[in-house]
């Protein structure tokens, strides 16, 4: 009766549902719009051309999907029993056909090597024999193994395509693996997504677990979008609940617009224990995707969305060691602002050239603006105030 009568004392104001459903559909008109609506299906087929100039990145993907008949799309959305790997390579064209930062869809099927992306090899591993045969193979002198853990709203092709990119873009001296977890794609979905997340912790500790156990890696560098950054985190946290800390050779997480409750990642973060590995955030205050979960989540500030220069953030991070950049000043094509870490060439280069090295972002070598450019041309001022693009130690 109470909520009643308040709603009656205020109908200008809505309650925070009808505000979430509203954007939830501003959300899709905006997705559908630019999103994967108009993205072939199938594009998982192998063909056989070839283009001088093409390279060719090889991915290990592990998932909690449910597979499909049909070998063009192999994974589903919906929840599988265990844990299923399998081997694809996948073809970027040359540089002079494409753009740094761009997935570069089929417009039709088959593709064209020399101006989209394809993919041109599929193996099913389907034993841990294999699984670690491959690792064995396409482990780098650096020794270190880069897993990838995509966001909300992600079939199994965009998860493989977008981690291709980032790997072929950041030069990346690793050995790539994608863990993928049951998406539906749609972004009415939203909870099935995050249960799904829940659904697949324990595999992925798995992955993380036998990564980091074998003695020819040396060590393990974990990145993760948006609602993957809850999947990670509560991988490593079941981790250091079961083992009494995070295995020493995952040294850095990279957390890209985390969807993450800010008050839920505080306990979490404590809960990795005094040993937790190196954490570096993306994060962005003009992120739409993340206004939208904010709402669903009762307004409560999401990791990705907060401003580093602000209390208590700012003294928080600052006490627990974390890496911190600021990309709002960013401007990429994303009309959500939720991609800015694959999309931006520099961002990408500084991926690939420092933190998944597990290198610090400054460390007196190279100043803010040579490492991001754009990045700090527009929020010199807060960088100025040690706020905007520091690392906090």
């Amino acid at each position: 009766m109470k909520l009643i009568a308040k709603a009656s004392e205020s109908p200008r104001k809505p309650c925070a549902l009808h505000q979430a459903t509203r954007l939830v559909v501003v959300l899709s008109l905006c997705i559908g719009a630019t999103g994967c609506a108009g993205l072939p299906k199938g594009v998982l087929a192998p063909v056989q051309a070839t283009v001088p100039g093409a390279s060719q990145v090889n991915l290990l993907v592990a998932t909690t999907r449910a597979p499909v008949s049909d070998p063009a799309v192999l994974f589903s959305g919906e929840r599988g029993q265990g844990l299923r790997s399998t081997e694809i390579t996948v073809s970027i064209p040359p540089a002079e056909n494409r753009q740094v930062g761009q997935v570069q869809w089929p417009k039709s099927l088959p593709p064209d090597p020399a101006t989209e992306f394809a993919t041109t090899n599929v193996r099913d591993l389907s034993d841990l024999g294999e699984v670690r045969g491959w690792l064995k193979q396409h482990l780098p002198r650096s020794r270190r193994v880069l897993v990838f853990v995509h966001g909300f709203n992600n079939r199994y092709e965009d998860a493989v395509y977008r981690f291709a990119q980032i790997v072929h873009d950041s030069h990346a001296d690793v050995a790539p693996i994608l863990f993928t977890w049951p998406s539906r794609a749609s972004v009415l979905d939203y909870a099935y997504d995050r249960e799904s997340t829940n659904y697949s912790r324990t595999q992925l500790e798995e992955v993380l677990r036998r990564a980091a156990q074998d003695p020819s890696v040396g060590d393990v560098t974990i990145m993760a979008h948006s609602m993957g950054s809850w999947l990670v985190t509560e991988a490593l946290r079941q981790m250091a609940i079961r083992d009494g800390r995070v295995a020493p050779k995952i040294r850095n997480v990279i957390l890209a617009s985390p969807d993450l409750d800010i008050d839920v990642f505080r306990r979490q973060s404590q809960e990795l224990g005094l040993s937790r590995p190196k954490l570096t955030l993306f994060v962005s205050q003009d992120d739409q995707a993340l206004s939208v979960s904010r709402h669903i989540g009762g307004d409560v500030d999401r990791l990705g969305q907060i401003n580093p220069a602000a209390e208590p953030y700012r003294s928080e991070l600052e006490k627990a060691g974390v890496t911190v950049l600021d990309l709002t000043a960013l401007k990429s094509g994303d009309p959500l602002n939720h991609g800015k870490f694959a999309e931006s060439p520099e961002v990408v280069k500084l991926l690939g050239e420092r933190l998944v090295a597990g290198q610090t972002i400054t460390d007196g070598k190279i100043g803010v603006g040579e490492q991001l450019g754009i990045v700090t041309a527009g929020a010199s001022q807060t960088v100025r105030s040690a706020a905007s693009l520091f690392s906090l130690r």
